[in-house]
C-alpha cells in the first residue's frame, strides 16, 4: 500500500511538471490519480455548510477542474502542494457560490464564530466571506501558517500528516497553527 502511494505520488509529480510546461493533456491524466482524494476535500469542505446547501462534492470536484483548465503554467511542486492549491481553489468556488447567493438576496449575517478547535462556518453567507478575506490577508502575513491551516482543517490532515507533508516538525506546526487560529479569531472578532 505504502509502495502504491509512493508511485501515485511520484506520478502525480510527473504529471504536474508536464502541466507546468504547459502540456494541456497532462491534466486529463492528472484528474483520475487525483479525483478521489479531491472528493474527499470537498465532502469535508462540504460536511461545515448548511444542509440544504445547494453544491454537491462532484460538483464542487467538477468546477475546481474547471478553474484549473483555465490556468495555464501553475508551478505546484508535488503532490500535496497540488491538494492545497486545490483546496484554496474549491474554496474560492465555495466563496463565489456565496457571492452570488448573496447578491440574490442582499442580505447581511453576523461575523463568524471561532470555537476552540475552528467552528469555521455554519452556512455561505457574508462569514466565509469575511474569512475567505481574513486568509488572504494572513497568507500575506505568514503563508506557512495558512498552508498549516489548509491542510490540517480543509483537508483533514492529522498534525503529523501535516508536519510530514510540509517538512515540519510537529511542535512548528502546532505553533503555527495556534498562531493562526489567534490571527482569524482577532481579525474576525475586532474588539468593540
Amino acid at each position: 500500500m505504502a509502495m502504491e502511494e509512493e508511485n501515485d505520488s511520484g506520478e502525480v509529480t510527473a504529471w504536474l511538471e508536464q502541466w507546468a510546461q504547459g502540456e494541456p493533456a497532462a491534466l486529463d491524466r492528472l484528474a483520475p490519480l487525483v479525483y478521489e482524494q479531491l472528493r474527499t476535500i470537498a465532502d469535508n469542505l462540504l460536511r461545515n455548510e448548511a444542509a440544504n446547501h445547494t453544491l454537491q462534492p462532484t460538483a464542487l470536484v467538477s468546477e475546481t477542474f474547471l478553474k484549473l483548465l483555465k490556468l495555464h503554467k501553475v508551478n505546484l511542486n508535488d503532490r500535496s502542494h497540488f491538494f492545497a492549491f486545490a483546496a484554496k481553489l474549491m474554496r474560492r468556488v465555495l466563496i463565489d457560490h456565496a457571492r452570488r447567493l448573496k447578491a440574490g438576496k442582499r442580505s447581511c449575517a453576523g461575523r463568524l464564530p471561532l470555537d476552540a478547535e475552528l467552528g469555521w462556518t455554519e452556512s455561505l453567507d457574508e462569514q466565509s466571506l469575511d474569512l475567505s478575506a481574513a486568509l488572504e490577508e494572513l497568507d500575506a502575513l505568514d503563508a506557512t501558517s495558512v498552508r498549516a491551516l489548509e491542510l490540517r482543517y480543509f483537508l483533514g490532515c492529522t498534525g503529523d500528516e501535516t508536519a510530514a507533508l510540509m517538512g515540519l516538525s510537529a511542535s512548528t506546526v502546532d505553533r503555527s497553527l495556534r498562531f493562526s487560529l489567534a490571527w482569524l479569531h482577532t481579525r474576525l472578532h475586532p474588539k468593540t
